[in-house]
């Protein structure tokens, strides 16, 4: 099994900044894609950012420009950096890995983090 572990969620001001961590550990032969995905209440669970084994990301059209992710693959950790935070990027944020098991590629969701940004 893999687990995720997420952290650096919380209250911030507008235009304020916070950096959320996701940490895999477990049973792996190695992690492949990292991402950062975000659920609004009422709302579906949308893909904020993505990086590759190699470090190619593909970001949201909302988030570009204030975001970076980015990963540690020696610690098997994936960052959000959000910059310029607006009330509308209040949501729960969530990590989903896909980590090859036996030859096979399985997804893992994290328990989420909750982001508030106060106008």
């Amino acid at each position: 099994q893999v687990q995720l572990v997420e952290s650096g969620g919380g209250l911030v001001q507008a235009g304020g900044s916070l950096r959320l961590s996701c940490a895999a550990s477990g049973n792996f032969f190695s992690i492949n894609a990292m991402s950062w995905y975000r659920q609004a209440p009422g709302k579906s669970r949308d893909l904020v950012a993505s990086i590759t084994s190699a470090g190619s990301t593909n970001y949201a059209d909302s988030v570009k420009g204030r975001f970076t992710i980015s990963r540690d693959n020696a610690k098997n950790t994936v960052y959000l950096q959000m910059n310029s935070l607006k009330p509308e990027d209040t949501a729960v944020y969530y990590c989903k890995t896909v980590a090859v098991r036996i030859g096979i590629q399985y997804s893992y969701w994290g328990q989420g983090t909750q982001v508030a940004v106060s106008s």
